[in-house]
């Protein structure tokens, strides 16, 4: 396909068992444009909202990764993993104790407002050039430095044990299975994160994305009728 010339963003809804480079090399492909870009890593597990940057629209891709993000997931009480989540390996196991409304949300409220969270050895971050994840397959823990996040919301939805659904509004960098890691030791029962959906980005939400699927099997000029160019990104930003 001739590589074609297009400035703006593309809101994708990316299902399951993707990487975020993944979508990004199938936007590629299907819509013959070189330079494209994606705006906060999603993992393989998680689904929902990826901002995939096209031409120009990379320019503008760390004030885009900048913006808080709303997640909804939930998280399994007593099993904890390597990845803190469902793709990693089991570590830990230990009976979850009866717990009250007030226990759980007396855990949650533990991590609203700034503090500071250690990234997991299975993380893309680098440490001497080095992924995290890759040193994390040879056996080897590494010291990293926590982040400063913050959390400006979170809303427990469901309590079905061993099982709590919530939603969280964090800012960027923030670890949502590491959010779920904590949570389930301060219930002194460990816990790992078993899905994740994230809903919006800064004012960016679900209603306008496009599914995987639809990326596949829809005429490249149909798709790209759904890019948001530049000026119309600028104002949903509020710049």
């Amino acid at each position: 396909m001739r590589l074609q010339e297009i400035d703006g963003v593309l809101l994708i809804d990316k299902e399951s068992g993707m990487t975020s480079h993944d979508v990004v090399a199938l936007v590629r492909r299907r819509l013959g444009i070189k330079k494209v870009g994606h705006c906060g890593t999603l993992d393989p597990l998680a689904t929902g909202l990826l901002l995939i940057v096209l031409g120009r629209g990379t320019k503008i891709q760390d004030l885009l990764m900048a913006e808080d993000k709303e997640y909804v997931g939930t998280m399994r009480l007593g099993v904890s993993t390597d990845s803190q989540d469902a793709d990693g390996e089991i570590t830990d196991t230990r009976p979850v104790p009866q717990l009250t409304d007030a226990n759980i949300e007396e855990a949650f409220a533990k991590y609203d407002g700034d503090f500071y969270q250690m990234p997991p050895m299975v993380s893309a971050i680098k440490q001497g050039g080095v992924a995290l994840y890759k040193l994390a397959r040879q056996g080897k823990t590494v010291e990293r430095e926590p982040r400063f996040v913050h959390v400006f919301a979170h809303e427990i939805l469901k309590t079905s044990m061993p099982d709590i659904d919530f939603r969280v509004v964090c800012s960027k960098g923030f670890y949502v299975r590491t959010y779920a890691h904590d949570i389930g030791e301060s219930l002194s029962c460990g816990a790992h994160l078993s899905s994740l959906r994230r809903t919006k980005s800064g004012r960016f939400t679900l209603e306008r994305a496009i599914t995987v699927q639809e990326l596949r099997d829809e005429e490249p000029a149909s798709v790209l009728q759904r890019v948001l160019d530049l000026p119309t990104v600028s104002r949903l930003r509020g710049a």
